[in-house]
């Protein structure tokens, strides 16, 4: 009787924590670990995301707020530049609302990522009409009469920010299974957040553990491969928020026709997605509002609210991929789109300094 009531504890607390899940690593109160352990392989792809996370912080930020990191949090921008034509949106308060709330969601990304890694400064960004209006023109194939303006309406803005955070949480998703640790430097491997959560939830529930096997579990959870594990793991949960609301306010509007070009949400949904397929160069990984029906759900629906593949599973990408589609040119060596003089980091860095020669 005892064991039952211990495990049906066990299990409610465990379903109540997952509710809090990405919590566990950007407590306020959590231990100052030391993560010099953390193998290079993982600070670089831990650090390559800040990339991502600089561009939409600042285009959320200026949308919403009209100013940046450098008022906002200058802190985390490291010295790096700051963004190009960034700019207030003309916005509706309630899409203002929710892009001021990405926009503080993407600070605690860019603070979480850098309480885990040294990171590197803010990159060049280009968040100019003109930038967006290259990445539109290019995806209709021809120029838009008048160009795209991504802050004249909050409509335009959503569209604008459909081109964001789904390239972002793609890669988390590919980098996610790429993170390691030392096996002889770790005592107990652990392979998921799930495991993490119930090794917690024993450790809680277990009132007559030793002191040893108490401090041997805090240590385990306290290792740097947990903390990369939570940190990764809540990062692509809200990422993938912000996508999904994104579609979700554009899919409420999915026929309407923007002004003044008479083409539907639909279709510059479409238009996005394909041209980031084309970019990447590296199959379909990418979804409009509305698809063929072999593309749908199950081969069951056309229309398509949320992406996945066909069981409905996140798609992944590299961070080579990532590069070809914000550099706006197919091509991870050669800089271009939303950052003029290529991204920072290790990894972006190995691409610029092997730029193939022509």
């Amino acid at each position: 009787m005892a064991l039952t009531i211990t495990c049906t504890a066990t299990i409610t607390t465990f379903l109540i924590s997952l509710i809090f899940l990405p919590k566990f690593y950007s407590s306020e109160d959590s231990i100052d670990n030391d993560y010099s352990s953390i193998p290079k392989s993982d600070v670089d792809l831990l650090e390559f995301p800040l990339n991502l996370e600089f561009l939409e912080a600042e285009f959320f930020l200026h949308s919403s707020l009209g100013y940046g990191l450098d008022e906002f949090a200058p802190n985390l921008t490291k010295g790096g530049p700051s963004p190009i034509g960034a700019k207030r949106a003309n916005l509706d308060p309630f899409t203002q609302d929710i892009i001021k709330q990405f926009a503080f969601q993407e600070v605690g990304h860019l603070r979480a990522i850098q309480k885990t890694v040294k990171g590197f400064p803010r990159p060049l960004l280009d968040l100019s009409v003109a930038s967006f209006a290259k990445v539109v023109d290019r995806a209709f194939g021809r120029p838009l009469a008048p160009p795209f303006d991504p802050y004249a309406s909050g409509l335009n803005l959503l569209l604008a920010s459909y081109l964001i955070p789904y390239v972002g949480l793609t890669g988390y998703v590919g980098a996610n299974p790429k993170l390691r640790a030392p096996a002889s430097k770790r005592p107990l491997k652990l392979t998921n957040v799930t495991q993490v959560t119930i090794l917690r939830l024993q450790l809680a529930s277990e009132r007559e553990s030793s002191d040893r096997g108490r401090k041997f579990a805090v240590w385990t959870l306290e290792s740097p491969y947990v903390v990369q594990l939570f940190l990764v793991a809540g990062l692509l949960a809200v990422e993938s928020g912000q996508d999904a609301i994104i579609r979700a306010l554009l899919y409420e509007r999915v026929m309407m026709k923007v002004p003044p070009y008479g083409i539907t949400v639909a279709e510059f949904t479409d238009r996005f997605s394909k041209l980031r397929n084309n970019l990447g160069h590296a199959g379909f990984k990418d979804e409009g509002l509305v698809v063929p029906l072999v593309a749908g759900a199950k081969g069951k629906i056309t229309r398509n609210v949320l992406v996945g593949d066909n069981d409905s599973i996140a798609f992944e990408r590299t961070p080579e991929e990532v590069l070809r589609i914000v550099y706006g040119g197919g091509n991870e060596h050669k800089p271009g789109g939303f950052y003029p003089k290529g991204a920072n980091g290790r990894i972006a860095k190995s691409h610029l300094h092997s730029m193939p020669t022509t």
